[in-house]
């Protein structure tokens, strides 16, 4: 990251933004609010204001890096303009904007062009969930998640994919646990740019937390039943899946909903996915 050096004056190199000339326009000055987003005035570092002290502001960018910055007049730039920033009215120490997901939100910006780069899932629901909780993170590094309806020909769609170091896929699979069948089909890829993790759970609906949908805790359902509308008749909702999973996703609106071995195993992919060098 980019990092500054400030002299006893930092504006001794450019006195003319101490000065107004005559018909100048004055820079307008703006409250360090909660979640504002600025650039520092060289274009340099973008991050959310965080806090103030004794003159100086500190910023963190989305990936949590902080740096401190003078309060000086015209020292940043909200939406391409120059600004300056002054503490907030009541004097409170603010907290940057974040996403679902937990990560700093990063500035509004134009739609990025997706990356070659891929995260498929197993079913619509899953990526509804992943959308919802990790959507901005995704947007912001252009990455697309598809959805598959089932791994069952796992081989035949990376192979279609035709992954490479420039071109990689994340795959994240349901009941990923020792002796099922999809641990069998996720071990019969291999490939150094593909990467295939999977949470415990044998359906995505029970990654969420039971708290979360009123629930104690997600009921067991005897093997050979359809798992969703046996959740359905146990904890006495009506038998209607779609709806059942629509009253689901409007509960869930932040990471803190979910189970932690979902939590881990998506932000790994969208890593694995963003590496460097990966297209």
């Amino acid at each position: 990251m980019w990092s500054r050096q400030y002299g006893a004056d930092v504006l001794a190199a450019g006195s003319e933004l101490r000065r107004r000339r005559p018909g100048q326009r004055e820079v307008p000055k703006v409250e360090a609010e909660r979640g504002l987003v600025v650039d520092d005035s060289e274009g340099r570092f973008c991050g959310a204001v965080v806090g103030y002290e004794k003159g100086a502001v500190t910023l963190e960018d989305r990936h949590g890096k902080r740096r401190v910055f003078p309060l000086a007049p015209a020292a940043f730039l909200l939406e391409g303009r120059p600004v300056t920033l002054i503490p907030p009215a009541s004097g409170r120490t603010v907290q940057p904007a974040r996403t679902a997901s937990g990560s700093v939100a990063a500035p509004s910006a134009r739609a990025k062009v997706a990356r070659a780069s891929r995260i498929y899932v197993e079913g619509k629901h899953d990526a509804e969930l992943v959308e919802k909780i990790w959507g901005d993170d995704l947007r912001d590094v252009g990455v697309v998640v598809e959805y598959l309806e089932g791994i069952d020909d796992l081989q035949a769609i990376v192979k279609s994919f035709s992954p490479a170091p420039g071109r990689r896929l994340g795959v994240l699979v349901d009941h990923l646990v020792a002796g099922s069948k999809e641990t069998r089909i996720a071990a019969s890829v291999r490939s150094p740019d593909v990467l295939i993790v999977g949470h415990p759970f044998i359906d995505i609906w029970a990654a969420v937390r039971p708290s979360a949908v009123g629930i104690a805790a997600w009921p067991d359902v005897p093997p050979g039943q359809p798992w969703k509308e046996g959740v359905l008749r146990a904890i006495g909702w009506p038998p209607e899946v779609p709806s059942a999973w629509q009253r689901i996703l409007r509960s869930v609106t932040s990471y803190a909903d979910l189970e932690p071995e979902l939590l881990g195993r998506v932000e790994e992919l969208i890593d694995f996915v963003t590496v460097p060098g990966s297209a």
